[in-house]
């Protein structure tokens, strides 16, 4: 009972946010305090597991959390919001969905796990990004 009673303010003040359509993990991904950070450029991303890499001209560091799912049209859920990692899930309507968290290890360095379901098939990976230089 007594742990209720100093939940009470928290779950009402949530609760007060939701009603008014203000809810704090509706943000939009490019205000998440770990990507503020990340250096805009040409990035590489390696593929942990088989080494294949891609190169990416990083200019908004949200694009990091969508990675497979690309310019899709998606709702996003912050999952996780701190100085050094971002999570999201995200759904895009008729595509699939999505969880991705970028973790961040200096403003040059990411790790990002990324999994989910891509048009009805699923998807899983773990990638290294490193910033390169500026964008060719």
């Amino acid at each position: 009972m007594g742990l209720w009673r100093g939940w009470r303010p928290a779950v009402a003040g949530v609760a007060v946010l939701v009603l008014s359509g203000v809810a704090p993990a509706q943000r939009s991904p490019a205000t998440l305090t770990a990507l503020r950070g990340l250096e805009r450029g040409q990035w590489q991303l390696k593929d942990t597991e088989d080494g294949t890499t891609r190169k990416l001209c990083l200019s908004d560091p949200s694009t990091l959390l969508q990675l497979q799912h690309g310019n899709t049209q998606c709702s996003h859920f912050v999952v996780e919001d701190s100085a050094s990692a971002a999570t999201i899930h995200y759904t895009c309507p008729g595509h699939g969905y999505g969880r991705t968290t970028v973790s961040v290890e200096t403003p040059r360095l990411v790790r990002v796990d990324t999994q989910g379901v891509l048009d009805g098939a699923p998807f899983a990976k773990e990638l290294e990004g490193r910033r390169m230089g500026a964008c060719g």
